[in-house]
């Protein structure tokens, strides 16, 4: 192969001509022009992180597996009558120096349309060791939406009556297959048993205006935070015994909410650093609501001793 400044001539790799505009169009900016005006991630707490805040190297890829790979960042959002959402998968600074995949996946769906739709937001996180760990999570992400797609309107029922109990009972029963399914898969592979595993946390909401009940639940670690009058509260408890490893919780919105589920990646600085909750207390409490660059930039706030893949969503309440 020529080397760079070797053989690149017009006889060899002829790149074709190139018009130069006299005057560049309205909004277009010149090659170059503001590059120094970027600003460098936000860091918090104390000294520098470890790592680079950039993305340093890719995985490297399988050409008979490629659908195994995974994007550096996922970002998304919408908007439902008083309901705005934000979420966001970002691979963590260590997996970004290491060349290694992003663990976390994450899926938003609709399910149903008007009022009676669903909102799902999944996310989850494969075990930290393991090499299929960012399959397993895009298994439980999809599996556990597709149930629940599947079951909308059974949901949807008993949301609007508030019937806890069998919301409780119905998503543990979908949970539990999800996860069935994932230990089924595993023996395909020839793993161990529990080897093809992943966290799993859910956010169900209504898209009806008039329904202001939240639903999480779940496996494993991560977090479920509120930031109300702008004061952060904890609402991931410990999983009630006669269900474990099963999470369920049933919060009831109010407008300024702002509602936050997150992975073990970001949930553990948001309780280890007190400089990142309140940080992220004044950009997303009292109603504000960023736009989707501004809330890839919050989640990727950076705090030293933490470099793992973070995946959150934050619903706020008008």
């Amino acid at each position: 192969m020529p080397q760079r400044g070797e053989g690149w001539g017009e006889t060899v790799f002829g790149e074709g001509g190139v018009r130069w505009a006299p005057e560049l169009p309205p909004g277009w900016v010149a090659a170059g022009a503001g590059a120094g005006e970027e600003h460098a991630a936000e860091v918090v707490g104390g000294g520098p992180p470890t790592y680079a805040a950039e993305p340093t190297a890719w995985p490297e890829a399988d050409p008979d597996g490629l659908d195994g790979l995974v994007a550096d960042t996922v970002l998304d959002g919408a908007q439902y009558g008083g309901l705005t959402l934000r979420t966001v998968s970002v691979r963590g600074d260590s997996a970004r120096y290491r060349g290694q995949p992003r663990r976390d996946a994450l899926l938003t769906a609709r399910f149903g349309t008007g009022d009676d739709a669903l909102l799902l937001v999944a996310m989850a996180s494969g075990a930290r060791a393991a090499d299929d760990a960012h399959r397993a999570a895009q298994d439980a992400v999809r599996w556990i939406a597709g149930a629940v797609g599947r079951s909308r309107e059974r949901l949807a029922q008993d949301m609007r009556a508030a019937r806890r109990g069998s919301l409780k009972s119905g998503l543990h029963r979908l949970t539990d297959r999800c996860y069935g399914r994932l230990r089924a898969r595993g023996e395909d592979l020839g793993l161990e048993e529990g080897a093809y595993t992943a966290s799993l946390r859910c956010l169900l909401l209504p898209a009806d205006p008039e329904c202001p009940i939240r639903l999480f639940f779940g496996v494993g670690d991560g977090g479920l935070f509120r930031v109300r009058s702008g004061s952060w509260q904890d609402l991931d408890l410990a999983p009630d015994p006669t269900a474990a490893p099963f999470r369920f919780r049933a919060t009831v919105a109010q407008p300024g909410d702002a509602l936050v589920m997150c992975s073990a990646g970001l949930a553990e600085p948001l309780r280890g650093e007190p400089a990142l909750a309140a940080h992220l207390a004044e950009r997303w409490g009292g109603g504000r609501v960023p736009g989707l660059a501004a809330y890839l930039a919050d989640a990727q706030t950076r705090v030293k001793g933490y470099a793992d893949d973070r995946t959150a969503v934050t619903v706020w309440d008008a």
